[in-house]
């Protein structure tokens, strides 16, 4: 494996469903590595599982990384020199490999019926055993390692179906060297003799295709999830059989995505159980059943990925935001954790908050802007803007925006009861309407002169600033919480804030 070759790493998805985020995560950090080391990302479509095969599952694929702003540089949209990146497209040439292997002696024939190898499973399960199709059994049963050549050939020409079996080394200590977990050492007798290609639908399996398409695809780099860390002693033992060892690409198994809570996997079932999203876009399944989306539940691109970057991954700072250039520049594989990474929904939201309050004003008054105008309210970009950016602190998700301003353009025809309860007070009503009439002499509100000047005159009447200021914010907004009165009240203006506080008084009452 040469240190000095050029970069090249690949994310291989199976259009099987929707791509959860654990799956985003890998195409992540593949995408990271690469732009780091000024590489190639490629994706690759293995769709070599026709059982398993759902329809719309690879366009959602190629959707969701284009949201995340994963930039491919080969794929199936792309091309590239390594074309077609679609394994259904490649078959032709898996053969010709599995062949090769059973040439050489590290593979063979086996022409057991799917009937006897359950058979033999449940036989070996009544006497206490555990069934392994490896060393001990393959001599013995329909296989061309027991067959004669004549008898191997011509159950190939009358149609029998066959698959070709990898020979697993007998007692053989295979060493193994993984960036994130270090030297790992297996014995080949806890292992059994993978299908790797299967004449059923001239297709080959998972092992047979990766190992074949990283090679000519001239991947330097296999970053993917734990699950396939016990696949690597096979992966291993394939590229010295092919004589491939000096090209071998070094490996990576990433830790897993934990639920939030208890122990295991984060799965769709979480997702549903505690209402978050683990699919990057809204899935639905060709049986109808629908799940959220990130993109659809109001997460920003940005957020998201901040978010999944750091699951798993510890810059060694105290920095916690950082946009898709950011993590380019500080990601590396050493500071990748080996154990799982828990999520954590309300951490989700957090980045979402972050990154909708680092857009600016006018950013969010387009937003805003046609949700107002959904609701009837006719009023400018301008004002849309204004509005935005005066309570863009307290917003989570964009859908957020309108209702934490549609009191700005709309006075409220209801008031919040619990605020009222707690403020709307016969004192502070009877204040409140001193105070409109202080506010009436202003020719206009300016937040900046007359607020000073509110609060000293409160504090000259030995009035409660609390109680005052929570008073006013129901008669304006219909709730005791919000930013800055005085802020609104120079929006909405000194008509419409003085108007305000006589329909409330008017539809709450002097107080009790």
């Amino acid at each position: 494996m040469s240190e000095n070759r050029r970069v090249r790493v690949r994310f291989a998805p199976s259009p099987t469903g929707a791509l959860h985020i654990g799956g985003v995560r890998t195409a992540l950090y593949n995408y990271l590595f690469a732009r780091r080391h000024g590489g190639d990302f490629i994706l690759r479509i293995e769709d070599t599982d026709s059982q398993r095969f759902v329809p719309g599952a690879e366009a959602y694929i190629i959707e969701a990384l284009k949201w995340c702003g994963i930039e491919v540089d080969e794929g199936v949209e792309q091309g590239g020199p390594h074309a077609p990146y679609r394994q259904s497209e490649r078959k032709d040439i898996y053969l010709k490999y599995a062949m090769q292997l059973v040439e050489s002696g590290d593979a063979y024939y086996a022409f057991d019926s799917a009937e006897a190898l359950d058979a033999l499973r449940k036989q070996t399960e009544q006497q206490g055993g555990t069934f392994a199709y490896n060393h001990s059994v393959r001599t013995q049963l329909d296989t061309s390692l027991r067959l004669s050549a004549d008898e191997v050939r011509s159950r190939i020409e009358r149609g029998d179906q066959w698959v070709i079996r990898f020979k697993m080394p007998e007692n053989e200590n295979v060493e193994m060297d993984d960036l994130i977990r270090g030297h790992i050492t297996i014995n080949t007798s806890t292992l059994d003799d993978k299908v790797l290609y299967k004449s059923a639908d001239a297709l080959p399996t998972y092992h047979l295709a990766n190992i074949v398409d990283d090679h000519l695809m001239e991947i330097s780099h296999v970053i993917r999830g734990e699950e396939w860390l016990p696949s690597l002693p096979l992966h291993y033992l394939l590229y010295r059989a092919f004589g491939w060892t000096d090209t071998q690409p070094r490996f990576a198994h990433l830790p897993l995505l934990l639920k939030p809570q208890g122990q295991g996997k984060l799965s769709k079932r979480d997702g549903d159980k505690f209402g978050f999203p683990v699919f990057p876009l809204r899935w639905v399944a060709p049986d109808g059943e629908a799940a959220m989306g990130y993109r659809e539940e109001g997460y920003l691109p940005e957020a998201f990925i901040n978010m999944l970057a750091l699951l798993g991954w510890n810059p060694g700072t105290e920095q916690e935001l950082f946009d898709m250039n950011q993590l380019i520049e500080a990601f590396s594989l050493e500071k990748v954790s080996k154990s799982g990474a828990r999520f954590n929904p309300d951490k989700a939201k957090w980045f979402n908050s972050q990154y909708l309050r680092r857009k600016s004003d006018d950013e969010l008054g387009q937003m805003l802007l046609p949700m107002l105008k959904a609701e009837g309210i006719d009023t400018t970009l301008q004002r849309a803007v204004r509005a935005a950016g005066m309570i863009k602190e307290r917003a989570t998700f964009p859908a957020d925006l309108l209702p934490l301003t549609r009191q700005m353009f709309v006075e409220p025809e209801q008031y919040d009861e619990k605020s009222v309860a707690k403020f709307w007070k016969a004192d502070n009503v009877t204040r409140l309407g001193e105070l409109a009439d202080k506010l009436a002499g202003y020719s206009a509100i300016e937040a900046a002169t007359v607020e000073p000047e509110v609060h000293q005159w409160i504090v000259d009447r030995q009035y409660s600033m609390g109680q005052m200021m929570n008073t006013l914010r129901i008669a304006i907004l219909g709730i005791s919480q919000g930013p800055s009165i005085f802020e609104i009240c120079e929006f909405i203006g000194k008509d419409d804030t003085i108007r305000r506080i006589a329909n409330a008084i008017g539809r709450l009452g002097k107080g009790k």
